[in-house]
């Protein structure tokens, strides 16, 4: 890639099918060895992202470099670049592992010899020895991800597009692709992966974009995300219920006027923002051992990544309000 550290450039690219708007002036990046989370609801915008970065569908307006490569101008050298793997494996049934990973070596160039022991390089790799003669047609779904996935690095690609890539895995084969993700890092290869297991995005990605009606609207690590819909909290749960509006006055400025609106008579615990964290907790802890307040549990809480996606892709305009609310146990 002549020295570039971005593996994936995307400027202002726009995509229509008919009237509807696919995407509308897309841009990011992703630099080697990063791990780049794809989110959004379904129809935002996803798959036609993955679709046109690996030549599968062609942009309307602007300009996207795949490993160096314009995915408009130089289809084949993106093509020679990635790997790509759906979300339903693109194998031969008919075929064993090891005649599907010989062939997608033939189809890339390999000699005979060379595609035969990349085979068996990568059947060890994958733990599929013992499965190496078997036709795929007889595979579990976990064992022909795995297959699908490796026969896409028979040859080492520059950049990985792994869409969905767990759908449907139990949680063994699904523990086996994030270490393979890992390695894919280690290796300096770019990943970018859509998923609709939100715990595992924050899991394995560097860095998040979230995509909602065709728009990025959010762009940053899982951590900054956190911090755009309200950071950390302190939960306080009482140990009498009706201890609550004692908490209320004794903590005074430290609750937000919009905490106390949220307070109602099904409410058992109290939710505030945690500015300075720990010490938050303390000070809080503190005011109402001097009231004498008995408490159940007071911890630290951070937003989930469901409830960073809920907010920035609800339809109230990508409201981005802090998740510092009161609420009942559930």
């Amino acid at each position: 890639m002549a020295g570039s550290e971005k593996a994936v450039v995307v400027s202002g690219v726009k995509k229509s099918f008919g009237s509807v708007q696919a995407l509308r002036d897309v841009s990011f990046e992703v630099a080697r060895g990063e791990v780049l989370g794809l989110l959004g609801p379904n129809g935002a915008g996803k798959t036609t992202t993955v679709n046109i970065l690996s030549t599968l569908t062609k942009l309307d307006e602007g300009f996207a470099l795949v490993a160096g490569h314009d995915v408009s101008r130089n289809p084949a050298g993106v093509r020679r670049s990635i790997m790509l793997t759906g979300q339903y494996a693109a194998l031969d049934d008919m075929l064993t592992a090891r005649e599907n990973l010989i062939m997608f070596g033939r189809l890339q160039g390999l000699r005979k010899s060379e595609a035969k022991s990349r085979a068996k390089e990568l059947l060890d790799q994958f733990d599929l020895s013992d499965a190496g003669d078997r036709t795929v047609g007889t595979f579990s779904g976990g064992m022909r991800r795995r297959i699908d996935i490796a026969c896409g690095l028979v040859v080492r690609p520059e950049v990985v597009f792994l869409d969905e890539p767990t759908t449907g895995l139990d949680p063994r084969s699904r523990q086996a692709i994030w270490e393979l993700v890992t390695d894919f890092k280690d290796a300096g290869i770019a990943t970018l992966l859509t998923t609709q297991y939100l715990e595992e995005a924050d899991l394995l990605s560097d860095r998040i974009v979230v995509i909602d009606k065709g728009t990025v609207i959010a762009d940053g690590t899982a951590d900054q995300l956190k911090e755009r819909t309200g950071g950390t909290y302190c939960e306080i749960v009482p140990r009498n219920v009706e201890d609550i509006p004692s908490m209320v006055r004794v903590l005074g400025p430290l609750l937000p006027e919009k905490n106390r609106a949220a307070l109602s008579e099904a409410s058992d615990r109290l939710a505030m923002p945690a500015p300075d964290g720990p010490n938050t907790l303390m000070e809080v802890l503190s005011l109402l051992q001097v009231a004498n307040i008995d408490l159940v549990d007071i911890a630290l809480r951070r937003p989930s990544l469901d409830e960073v996606f809920l907010a920035l892709t609800s339809d109230s305009g990508h409201s981005l309000e802090p998740r510092v609310e009161a609420g009942a146990r559930q």
